[in-house]
């Protein structure tokens, strides 16, 4: 008989992307990103915290890598701009935003995960007290749908067809000390 798993086993979920999968995800999406801005002379990644920062650092690393020109990176907390903490008896300690100047460029936010798309909405009401981009464009390393706000994503790592009551869970090793993206099933939570 096959032992009983522990709760964290048993919240780790099926992975979506592997480790290799969210590395090829992140080469593919950065490529994206230099081609669909014609270079990245004028363009500002900027994470939403807190996964969006990593992922921005990767695209950015992986930018530079092909292109030989770094983008400039920032960091974006939304905390303050949620409009559904409350609501959804969330908690949470503010983080740092940090960004060069965006007057006159291209931003393009990165996130996780684009679900409802509130995140988006408030990452957009705070880079509004930085100053006026040019463009601003999203990218996300996974689009699960279920909009609750007429928000798209200009860049999509993968997308994942999920019911409301699922859970994904992007892992990412500079904060969770592994690479996956994970769905939880609604009904096996």
């Amino acid at each position: 008989m096959a032992e009983p798993m522990t709760l964290p086993e048993a919240l780790a979920g099926t992975p979506v992307l592997d480790a290799a999968g969210v590395r090829r995800t992140i080469t593919r999406m950065a490529h994206e990103i230099a081609e669909r801005n014609e270079g990245v002379s004028d363009v500002v990644l900027v994470g939403v915290q807190r996964r969006g920062v990593p992922l921005a650092q990767r695209l950015a690393d992986e930018i530079e890598r092909f292109e030989q020109e770094r983008p400039l990176l920032g960091s974006l907390d939304v905390t303050m701009h949620r409009d559904d903490f409350a609501a959804r008896g969330l908690r949470s300690e503010p983080r740092e935003s940090a960004l060069p100047d965006t007057e006159g460029r291209i931003v393009v936010l990165v996130d996780d995960v684009l679900y409802t798309g509130r995140t988006v909405r408030a990452a957009l009401d705070a880079l509004a007290d930085f100053g006026r981009p040019r463009a601003v464009r999203l990218a996300v390393l996974v689009d699960r749908g279920h909009r609750e706000l007429p928000i798209r994503a200009d860049v999509v790592g993968k997308n994942i067809p999920t019911a409301t009551d699922d859970s994904v869970r992007v892992q990412l090793a500079e904060e969770d000390g592994r690479d996956a993206v994970l769905v939880l099933s609604g009904r096996s939570r």
